[in-house]
């Protein structure tokens, strides 16, 4: 973390607190390992040094603490990430601070160490993964109440909380949330596919806006269910080709994660976009995930294509949000906000009330081809 500089110099607590409450207090005796293939069981037991390997193989890496159905349920998220969600929270001595999805207990600990005894409660919804936190943290000395239950529904009867911070991704942020923080209070959470964003709640309690604070991707809430995706694959497979022409897009922008990348995630969230290259070119690879797919590719020679089948014709919608990102000035990551209220939800670039907006995703997606999330 210090060599890479990825300590938030604007929260020196965080670092602190990771030193006195390194992560394999709160890690369990068994992890997963991906071999390329499935996941192995690496035991702290059996194999010390392989467990310890897994846990602090980088800072950008999660641990996998959890599966179900064959795919990670439970994680010790990467540390980097921690870190910066934590810096992002802005949390002082003394905050009442809401923790939504507990997990090992770890990034409970960190945040009790900061804001003091008794200041923290936390929500799994898993109740053995709860009760095994619990025991972590009060081996730790920190009281912080666990409380089983769904996170997406926090905790009635027990607010304002200052800050409320969530440890799994969200696709709409759930108004209880909302209405449990403290005007001018602060969350913190990952939001679906696309990074953490940090919402400073209203005055008069009825919204939340806020700016995008980084990319990373979490395991999903368990509450609001993911649909299941096709790859583009099994999609190209059953959908024939019916549409093809040339273009003058370069799709090298298209693999950009902080600028035209992520535009495409926020204008058309049900998307999957991917990029490759090789010696005859670059080729991107888009699908609905469901009926339609398309092909922008460049070659090395000279020329580029599309060719796309399906109902939805996936390469002008692309297309005219390409055009749209560049009307306004190709914002980044970091131009873009999103806001809630009790009615809806909206992703907007460079001012919530005057810039562009979309509105945002609410239904999750699903792809059972990835790795780990953070």
């Amino acid at each position: 973390m210090a060599e890479r500089g990825a300590w938030p110099e604007g929260s020196p607590w965080v670092r602190e607190a990771v030193a006195a409450l390194p992560r394999d207090g709160f890690a369990p005796e068994r992890l997963w390992r991906w071999d390329g293939r499935a996941w192995e069981p690496v035991d702290r037991a059996a194999d010390p040094a392989g467990w310890a390997g897994e846990l602090y193989r980088s800072p950008d890496e999660a641990a996998v603490t959890q599966l179900g159905d064959g795919l990670p349920t439970s994680s010790l998220s990467c540390q980097a990430v921690v870190a910066d969600m934590a810096d992002s929270l802005r949390l002082e001595p003394g905050h009442r601070v809401l923790e939504l999805g507990t997990g090992s207990g770890w990034n409970a600990a960190l945040l009790a160490h900061r804001a003091g005894p008794g200041r923290v409660v936390g929500v799994e919804a898993d109740p053995v993964l709860a009760a095994a936190a619990d025991v972590r943290l009060a081996a730790a000395g920190l009281e912080v109440q666990v409380r089983t239950g769904d996170g997406d529904l926090g905790v009635p009867g027990e607010f304002p909380f200052d800050r409320v911070i969530a440890t799994y991704a969200v696709e709409e942020i759930p108004w209880p949330w909302v209405e449990q923080t403290a005007p001018g209070g602060r969350i913190v959470t990952p939001w679906g596919r696309l990074g953490h964003v940090a919402l400073t709640v209203a005055e008069d309690g009825k919204s939340a806006t806020g700016w995008l604070q980084g990319l990373a991707r979490f395991m999903p809430t368990r509450t609001q269910q993911a649909h299941r995706r096709r790859t583009f694959g099994e999609v190209r497979g059953s959908v024939e080709t019916d549409r093809s022409g040339s273009t003058d897009r370069d799709p090298t922008q298209l693999a950009d994660p902080w600028g035209l990348g992520f535009a495409l995630r926020v204008a058309l969230p049900d998307l999957s976009v991917h990029t490759g290259h090789d010696a005859d070119g670059t080729s991107a690879w888009i699908t609905d995930g469901h009926t339609s797919w398309a092909v922008l590719s460049a070659r090395t020679a000279g020329g580029a294509w599309t060719a796309e089948g399906g109902p939805r014709h996936l390469a002008e919608e692309v297309e005219a949000a390409w055009s749209q990102w560049e009307t306004i000035g190709r914002p980044g990551v970091y131009d873009y906000g999103l806001t809630r209220t009790p009615t809806e939800q909206f992703v907007w670039a460079d001012d919530p009330r005057t810039g562009p907006r979309w509105p945002a995703a609410t239904h999750p997606e699903e792809e059972r081809n990835d790795p780990a999330p953070v």
